[in-house]
């Protein structure tokens, strides 16, 4: 049933902005009940179960997320394994920045007390008979997945369950997963995980971790009486063939599953929890153990200086031609005496009249630029807010959940600088103008998107977006970003073109024949090879932390050297437009690049 809104009903803008915040806060934290969870923020407290209360917990839930692995692009959820679940708890709320990630956030049956340890206690027990299809089947996804080394990640107080080992240089690396198992080779060859036992010998056989030993570090609050925070979890994870599976000991020889196994194979799955005050890590510093593992700094600081030496080259060379060339032929057009002279034209001034006109593609030309400029403010404000620390690895999901509402938000500046634009080429199908604008750019992204959606349903993936998230996505498109871009370019062609400050000329001017480096091709590698100079170090890092399934946290970094990408693009636009104009060449590469129609022969 629908109501009518009154009359005096407040604006709509409040109302979007408040949901936009909503979005931005819907980050699930420690407390469900806090509508934000910024870092160091939101700790929660607790304590011994005889002292528990309202604010201070004394039972603490591991979260269990997505398997995922770096020899495979698809990830699974937890469900989808035949590992032990949990008989009943709420599953924790996920923001739009975690569904298109791919995040699946389940409740476990691995429960713990505080400061209770426990040894060796059974969580469950899985029975396969090889016989039976459904059991094959589950044991040889498990098989595959042990092959394809997936990793389980867990999460405890928000916070990731690490398996620290040591790694080449001394240096020691804390991985935010650990395998579910491992394989030896039919030829004895271990692979990956196998390489921790030297037990671990069999041929063609596969060894699970069915036993994992974690230990919760916590630091206790000054106060006292607010009890402890945990600041830590660290696992190892182990493989036991238990020889009494209602009452195991967690000692024995390894759990093996042969290739060639048959009959019926019992897999009872245990851990063992310890804890230990560490009065070393604050609370709010907790995850600088996990990031300090990740890749070097100095490797960044090597990407900063690289690209500082680009940026200093390109401005060099732009400082030499303004003082040099320009001041030389400004200060020649200042001298012209006679009236002959300053008749004659030379240099770049021959074409003045000519690069001021309206390119060929000044439809499309004007709705890239309209989303260029969307993209570009709202990578600038994404970066700036995690550069803040708001949109740290802490707060999961946020990082997209923020890119996305920006994008949504940020449609009447797309409107307004498309249709300015446009209206400054001498174009009248505004409207064609705005829907190509709202549409074009995100509709092929989306197609993209969808198309790529379907084969992760087909592969039964986590990463596939459940139906109600597409039609969340497209109500945001529609319902917030094109009424928004229509806003902007309503604007945007109320306002007079954009005045040129010299004369078109009317009949065009003859193309000159071109040099080499001059033609499309030279000219966009020659364009695109600086700025990806910039970037390149940059860019390892971040395809990095994606497809091996790390944590990108150097935001400051990312932000200072997508300032220099900007400038450097800036200044290699400044010396090819240039190098242009002064070999009276600008009309032929205009016209090459599709920009300039065919002059007419009069």
């Amino acid at each position: 049933m629908s109501t009518r809104l009154p009359a005096s009903s407040p604006p709509w803008w409040p109302r979007l902005l408040l949901l936009s915040l909503l979005l931005l806060g819907a980050a699930p934290g420690p407390r469900r009940g806090a509508a934000f969870y910024l870092p160091g923020l939101a700790p929660v407290n607790f304590c011994d179960e005889e002292k528990k209360s309202d604010e201070c917990k004394s039972e603490i839930e591991l979260f269990v997320n997505r398997l995922d692995s770096v020899e495979s692009v698809l990830p699974y959820e937890y469900t989808a394994f035949d590992f032990c679940q949990a008989s009943e708890g709420k599953r924790p709320s996920e923001n739009l920045g975690q569904v298109l990630f791919g995040e699946r956030i389940e409740p476990s049956p691995y429960k713990f007390t505080f400061n209770k340890e426990d040894t060796c206690k059974l969580v469950c027990t899985k029975t396969y008979h090889t016989e039976k299809a459904e059991d094959k089947q589950k044991l040889e996804f498990l098989k595959k997945s042990m092959l394809l080394n997936y990793q389980h990640h867990w999460i405890v107080d928000n916070m990731p369950v690490t398996w620290c080992y040591d790694v080449e240089d001394g240096q020691r690396f804390c991985n935010p997963g650990f395998p579910i198992g491992c394989y030896i080779t039919d030829k004895g060859h271990a692979k990956d995980a196998c390489v921790i036992n030297s037990e671990f010998h069999e041929r063609d056989t596969f060894y699970i971790f069915n036993h994992v030993d974690i230990k919760i570090y916590y630091h206790v609050v000054e106060t006292g009486s607010m009890g402890a925070r945990l600041v830590a979890a660290k696992l190892e994870p182990k493989s036991f063939k238990h020889t009494h599976i209602d009452k195991p000991d967690c000692s024995g020889p390894p759990m093996d599953i042969s290739n060639k196994a048959s009959g019926e194979i019992r897999i009872a799955y245990t851990y063992s929890v310890s804890f230990q005050e560490d009065k070393n890590i604050r609370w709010a510093s907790r995850w600088d153990y996990i990031l300090e593992s990740m890749p070097h700094t100095h490797i960044q600081w090597f990407s900063i200086m690289n690209s500082l030496v680009i940026v200093l080259f390109l401005s060099g060379m732009v400082a030499m031609i303004m003082l040099r060339t320009l001041h030389k032929d400004i200060a020649r057009y200042n001298q012209m005496d006679s009236t002959e002279d300053a008749q004659e034209e030379f240099g770049w001034k021959l074409v003045h009249g000519d690069i001021f006109r309206p390119p060929r593609k000044g439809m499309l030309l004007s709705v890239f630029l309209g989303s260029g400029t969307q993209i570009l403010i709202m990578t600038f404000v994404t970066l700036f807010f995690a550069c803040l620390g708001f949109l740290s690895p802490a707060n999961r999901g946020a990082l997209m959940t923020c890119a996305v509402v920006l994008w949504v938000l940020l449609g009447t500046p797309a409107g307004y600088v498309a249709a300015r634009f446009y209206k400054s080429f001498g174009g009248e199908k505004w409207k064609t103008n705005v829907l190509l604008t709202s549409f074009l750019c995100p509709g092929i992204v989306f197609a993209d998107f969808f198309i790529m959606n379907l084969i992760l349903w087909g592969e039964g993936s986590s990463a596939a977006i459940p139906f109600g998230t597409l039609v969340a996505i497209l109500a945001l498109w529609f319902c917030i970003s094109v009424p928004l871009t229509f806003i902007g370019a309503y604007f945007g062609f109320k306002k007079n073109a954009i005045e040129h400050p010299v004369r078109t000329n009317q009949i065009p001017r003859q193309i000159p024949e071109q040099s080499f480096y001059t033609k499309p091709l030279p000219g966009i590698i020659m364009g695109g090879i600086l700025p990806f100079g910039c970037i390149f170090i940059q860019l390892f890092f971040i395809l990095n932390s994606i497809w091996s399934h790390q944590m990108y946290y150097m935001f400051g970094f990312l932000f200072l050297v997508f300032i220099i990408l900007v400038i450097t693009c800036s200044e290699a636009t400044i010396l090819l437009c240039y190098f242009h104009l002064c070999a009276e060449e600008q009309l032929a590469s205009l016209h090459a690049f599709g920009l300039l129609p065919k002059y007419t022969v009069w």
